[in-house]
């Protein structure tokens, strides 16, 4: 099976940039001027967008198995049409009720339209040819934060936080629309997707029903502690480096290396290690947050930037792990489904992150981090285990 153009590459990616920068990235910049003109507290916001997390938690398997049927190219199209309801709605909420409904909205759309749906669509595009342009797709996408903060922030205050949305909805509209209905048309069922030669991963785990139950579980298990530590941290990072000692302006401009280690973990990725295993990127990626964690813990504010490049580069390698992981071990057979079910966990942990490592952090300062370095080593252990597991 061919792998994907630089095209789909191209256009896949900027559509995910776009859908990246005006869901997951809004609340950072948006959260207090909404809470500020709605009259409710910054919290309410992200509780708001937690619930929206959860929705998409919900919606994931049945976005991947309908991609797995008809592909892509009509789900994301969907999507594009879903976001843009969702920022409209936003932008016209007056309460706290419709804000959770509005959020609840884009959740749909999360689920639907965010990396595990651009991963299912290119699979199904692809099969085991998909590789590749997983990792093209996450290195575009990669600048999400990076392209998207400052462009919210320059409406927020050219326009207000209700103009942002609903530029944000125009551009799903004017741009995301149209890329997504330029993806290729999946054709008839792959046969690769219908059946798996004798030998295969795919044929031995059709095999082994309690041995694909374990393996899906550790997947699920080490998904749902990546996703956990990448949103605390992104949700709490300039605090955490400051309560271990880092002055704010440091913190703020540590804490800014994080998105370019992401794009500089995906491109080690794209080249050194495009020919290596994907578990064995992905355990080396896997342990990199506890060491980081543990220099920074032990050393101090020196340490601050060497935790952030860490982490980082760790996080960016373990994002295509959870594309490619499930596709080298299960096969392309019913992959957007499957990817959805193993997203449930990680995207229910998404969503209590901020909340949990936040009270954390509150009671044990720096020191919280070690739970997370914990948490590092208990996914890392997962992963070591699907050696046993394949």
């Amino acid at each position: 099976m061919p792998s994907a153009t630089p095209a789909t590459v191209l256009r896949l990616g900027t559509a995910q940039t776009l859908a990246w920068a005006s869901s997951y990235y809004l609340p950072a910049l948006l959260a207090q001027p909404m809470a500020r003109d709605l009259g409710v507290s910054t919290p309410w916001v992200f509780a708001a967008f937690s619930g929206a997390l959860l929705v998409s938690a919900v919606v994931g398997p049945s976005a991947g198995r309908a991609i797995d049927r008809h592909g892509g190219r009509p789900v994301l199209m969907a999507t594009s049409g879903l976001f843009a309801a969702g920022l409209v709605a936003l932008a016209c909420v007056q309460g706290p009720i419709g804000l959770f409904a509005a959020w609840a909205l884009l959740g749909l759309a999360m689920g639907s339209g965010l990396y595990e749906a651009a991963f299912a669509t290119l699979v199904r595009l692809h099969g085991q040819g998909a590789r590749s342009a997983i990792t093209g797709i996450t290195l575009l996408a990669g600048f999400a934060s990076t392209v998207g903060w400052p462009l919210t922030a320059w409406l927020e205050v050219t326009v207000g936080w209700r103009g942002a949305c609903l530029a944000w909805a125009g551009l799903h509209l004017l741009l995301g629309l149209p890329l997504n209905a330029l993806l290729p048309r999946a054709t008839a069922i792959q046969h690769e997707a219908v059946s798996a030669p004798p030998g295969s991963a795919t044929a031995a785990n059709k095999d082994r029903p309690p041995r694909l139950a374990w393996t899906s579980t550790l997947l699920a298990f080490s998904f749902a502690i990546t996703w956990f530590i990448s949103t605390a941290m992104a949700a709490h990072l300039p605090r955490l480096l400051q309560a271990g000692g880092v002055s704010l302006a440091g913190a703020v401009a540590v804490a800014a290396l994080v998105g370019p280690a992401q794009v500089a973990g995906r491109v080690l990725e794209f080249g050194l290690l495009r020919r290596v295993h994907p578990l064995i990127s992905a355990r080396l990626a896997g342990i990199t947050h506890a060491a980081g964690a543990a220099a920074f813990l032990v050393v101090g504010a020196p340490a601050a930037t060497a935790f952030a490049l860490l982490h980082g580069a760790g996080n960016g390698i373990l994002t295509i792990a959870k594309g490619t992981l499930p596709l080298v071990i299960f096969g392309a057979s019913g992959y957007g489904a499957r990817q959805g079910w193993l997203m449930v966990p990680a995207r229910i942990a998404q969503a209590l992150a901020p909340w949990v490592f936040g009270l954390g952090l509150d009671r044990y300062g720096v020191a919280a981090l070690w739970g997370s370095a914990g948490l590092c080593l208990l996914g890392w252990g997962a992963l070591m285990a699907l050696r046993a597991a394949r």
